[in-house]
């Protein structure tokens, strides 16, 4: 990814575009908050345990390049690694943050793999004989709470029962896990970034009313207003807004003047973004509506005969459109819109995709 010099930050991988469209709206919340190091630096002074703090050297922080997420998993992970003195020597620290409704059994074993691959990289390009330590954190929010093993040898049935004979022929590691799915308030602390990532993560998909949202986004705008450069704060609010827009379930054309109200009474520098990026998520859902009619209509009626292929084939389609819809970051209000498609409808759809 391109390398941008942003005001008073230290680093940031993203070009400053206007509107610029992700995939995931939870990947960008997540690599433009910690693609800075002055808050990669913050989070891991606030939340990492001391006795590991002691031998990390955040003064030696560096965002590198690389990423060792496979394409097939890119919608459920994404991954930032950094290079840090551990006890004076070489090391790393590895952010893992899923973002799946659920928590994976076999994230234990994708770290490992993640791992492994990054020092058969390091070894062969840098004709290494020993690779350097590297510390994996995995950052997680769902529907659920975090359940699944945070230690390889969990994973392993009766690893504990087993002789040290044998135990030690098998791998074994630990992760260290931040489930943000329900942080006490009292426990967010950090750069004001951090405080609006774990906010976010935490509240905006249980918002059930307009109020609920409208009072997340004030207490994230309180924090956006501690931040000394105002360049920087536009910019994460942009991105903010596009997290709130493209994952909250109650945001509609109805409401936006509500929130824009807001904005204007507490981020009044915020409110001629809004309804730009509103009108964006609107665009794109319906040329994604028809992109995805067109080329399922043309497969489906091609397989089943122009007669068979009109009654299956729109069925099929609208399914398949609000799955990628729903695969695309779109709010279930905007498909509404998409489709024609009754919530009840779009919810049966969106229950068959979680099975």
């Amino acid at each position: 990814m391109a390398n941008l010099l942003l005001v008073n930050e230290e680093t940031s991988r993203y070009p400053q575009q206007k509107f610029r469209k992700v995939e995931s709206p939870h990947d960008k919340l997540f690599k433009e908050t910690f693609s800075h190091i002055k808050v990669t630096r913050s989070f891991l002074h606030h939340y990492l345990p001391p006795g590991i703090m002691k031998f990390l050297n955040t003064d030696t922080l560096k965002l590198e390049k690389d990423s060792f997420i496979s394409k097939e998993l890119e919608e459920s992970y994404s991954d930032l690694l950094f290079s840090a003195d551990i006890d004076g020597k070489e090391g790393y620290v590895y952010f893992l943050f899923e973002h799946k409704s659920y928590a994976d059994r076999t994230v234990t074993f994708q770290i490992l793999k993640y791992m492994a691959e990054f020092w058969d990289a390091k070894m062969r390009k840098e004709n290494l004989k020993t690779v350097p330590p590297v510390i994996p954190l995995v950052m997680y929010h769902g529907n659920t709470s975090w359940n699944t093993p945070d230690r390889l040898s969990k994973a392993i049935a009766n690893y504990d029962d087993l002789p040290r004979e044998i135990r030690q022929f098998i791998p074994n590691y630990k992760f260290l896990l931040f489930d943000f799915t329900n942080y006490p308030d009292e426990e967010i602390k950090g750069e004001a970034r951090i405080r609006i990532l774990i906010t976010m993560f935490r509240d905006i998909r249980k918002a059930e009313t307009v109020q609920e949202l409208l009072s997340i986004l004030e207490r994230s705008i309180s924090y956006l207003q501690e931040l000394d450069d105002k360049q920087t704060g536009m910019e994460y609010f942009e991105t903010m807004l596009y997290y709130i827009f493209s994952t909250a379930t109650n945001v509609t054309r109805g409401n936006t003047d509500e929130i824009t109200e807001k904005i204007k009474n507490h981020y009044p520098e915020g409110s001629r973004v809004i309804m730009s990026l509103a009108d964006m998520f609107r665009e794109e859902g319906k040329e994604l509506g028809k992109k995805l009619g067109k080329e399922e209509g043309k497969k489906i009626g091609k397989k089943q005969g122009i007669e068979e292929g009109k009654k299956r084939g729109k069925k099929e389609m609208e399914e398949m459109l609000v799955k990628n819809a729903i695969k695309k970051g779109l709010d279930l209000r905007i498909i509404e819109e998409i489709t024609g498609l009754s919530q009840e409808e779009i919810q049966k759809i969106a229950s068959k995709l979680k099975k």
